[in-house]
């Protein structure tokens, strides 16, 4: 039986949860993100603002240079995972395998509940409108023979959209003579490499499919697939177990140059990866530390360890990492957990292991670590990590470390 594949994709989602949350929003053009003032990046738009030039990942600088009336906003991500579980747990209830892809976007197989074209296009009706009816939120609905054709449909008629692909032969006929861009998979260089040799639409791929393997080579090879209209991806659920890693950053207002005040950072990145990677039932083998200085070169270095879902052993590697770099005004700070698993590891215990107060060492160095920072910046770290894994919160914080580090604290 051939694939009946819905992919829904909620319309400015952040900027929708803010706008239903307060309606004096509606109808302006809103950007979340950083402030003018502030270093940082759009994390969406309400569709006022596009009209103006702004769009996802622009420089918040140059966003408010195309749109300096705009109404600016810091995201508040727990409120909208709050609104995604509500999201999905909609959708889900159609589909026999659902693909969860972000907060705002799934993939959803429904050939078993819609069993043709006409049942599928009343479970789409009837998706858009509950997400509607019990959340005020818009959605656009893509139905289609695959993945890649119902994501292309989704984007059709943003937003409040619907659009149907049913065959390889209109997905084809869609796209032809559209940029390369319209492909899953091309991003910006893959583009760029195919533009330089004068492959620029799907009509170019489809022409030259040998150029474009040998430019892309296994990639290529796919892309030739894909401008034919064969993608045969079933919806696999996403599982916590496939991510590919666990991080968290920050980016300062102003450039640091002191490692005391980025080890200090480096505690509560720390504890943020813990967070999360507990919260999913994960440990990794590899920490990894991203810097991106001044001038805007960025590195990553990182190496593998026993298996951990611990802030203090993240800290410590992370510090590690640091101290062998050399001190230069860094605008990006991030740690980070790779080669996931949710299996514990098998280890041969040692006699370090055995000590009598082995237990309770993880405990003592995690209330140093937060006893060191109360110490120098006179908070209570430890009692505020639950606010400081909010991402505002946790900016913010890090702004007071980054002014505060060098000054006496006050009693």
């Amino acid at each position: 039986m051939q694939q009946i594949i819905i992919h829904v994709d909620m319309d400015a989602f952040f900027a929708s949860v803010e706008m239903h949350d307060h309606p004096e929003l509606r109808g302006k053009p809103l950007i979340i993100g950083a402030l003018p003032h502030e270093r940082g990046v759009v994390a969406t738009c309400s569709y006022e603002a596009r009209r103006f030039g702004v769009h996802s990942a622009m420089n918040i600088k140059e966003a408010y240079r195309c749109c300096p009336q705009g109404i600016y906003m810091h995201p508040d991500f727990y409120k909208y995972k709050a609104v995604s579980e509500q999201l999905h747990a909609i959708w889900n209830t159609y589909a026999s395998a659902a693909q969860t892809i972000a907060l705002d976007e799934a993939y959803l197989d429904v050939t078993a509940a819609a069993k043709d074209w006409e049942g599928a296009r009343r479970i789409a009706r009837i998706i858009k409108q509950r997400t509607w009816d019990e959340l005020g939120l818009t959605c656009s609905v893509g139905v289609a023979y695959s993945k890649t054709a119902a994501k292309t449909a989704s984007e059709e008629n943003k937003p409040n959209g619907y659009f149907e692909i049913l065959t390889a032969e209109d997905f084809v006929r869609l796209i032809i003579d559209r940029d390369v861009r319209v492909l899953y998979t091309v991003g910006a260089k893959t583009a760029e490499k195919l533009r330089s040799a004068g492959i620029r639409t799907v009509r170019d791929i489809q022409e030259r499919p040998a150029d474009v393997i040998r430019l892309c080579g296994r990639h290529g090879q796919w892309l030739v697939q894909l401008a034919s209209g064969r993608d045969e991806r079933a919806v696999t659920p996403y599982r916590p177990e496939d991510a590919k890693s666990i991080g968290r950053e920050v980016t300062f207002q102003q450039d640091v140059s002191d490692h005391a005040v980025l080890r200090d950072v480096l505690i509560l990145l720390a504890f943020c990866v813990e967070h999360r990677a507990k919260r999913v039932g994960l440990r990794g083998r590899g920490i990894t530390l991203k810097l991106t200085y001044s001038d805007m070169k960025q590195i990553t270095r990182s190496h593998l360890i026993p298996q951990t879902d611990s802030a203090v052993t993240i800290y410590q590697e992370t510090v590690r990492l640091l101290e062998q770099l050399p001190q230069r005004p860094v605008r990006l700070i991030g740690a980070g957990l790779y080669q996931l698993s949710a299996e514990p590891e098998e280890r041969q215990l040692s006699f370090d292991d055995q000590t009598d107060d082995a237990p309770h060492s993880e405990e003592t160095a995690r209330r140093l670590l937060l006893d060191g920072l109360r110490t120098r910046y006179g908070l209570d770290f430890a009692g505020n990590l639950e606010k400081i894994y909010n991402y505002e919160v946790l900016h913010k914080t890090v702004e007071y470390l980054r002014q505060h580090r060098t000054k006496p604290i006050q009693d």
